[in-house]
């Protein structure tokens, strides 16, 4: 059975982090690098105030999957999108 692909976005203001589950492998490196913003046992799952911008940054380019991306609010990336 596939997953259901549900994308969510979670922003401090500075940066939208985006969590697509139909990639997610649960690899856990998100939880483990940085429990006070990524924590599977809460709702919602992402606690995007929990660390700084920098700090989220980092850790979701540890994601291996590609399940956990973010954009820069207000700028727009290198294919025109937000």
């Amino acid at each position: 059975m596939e997953k259901q692909n549900l994308k969510k976005e979670y922003t401090n203001g500075e940066v939208t982090v985006v969590w697509q589950n139909a990639k997610c492998i649960h690899s856990g490196i998100c939880f483990k690098g940085l429990p006070q913003v990524f924590d599977p046992r809460r709702r919602p799952w992402i606690s995007i105030l929990g660390a700084d911008t920098q700090k989220i940054i980092d850790q979701v380019k540890r994601c291996p999957s590609g399940a956990l991306s973010y954009y820069m609010n207000g700028k727009k990336n290198k294919d025109g999108t937000t």
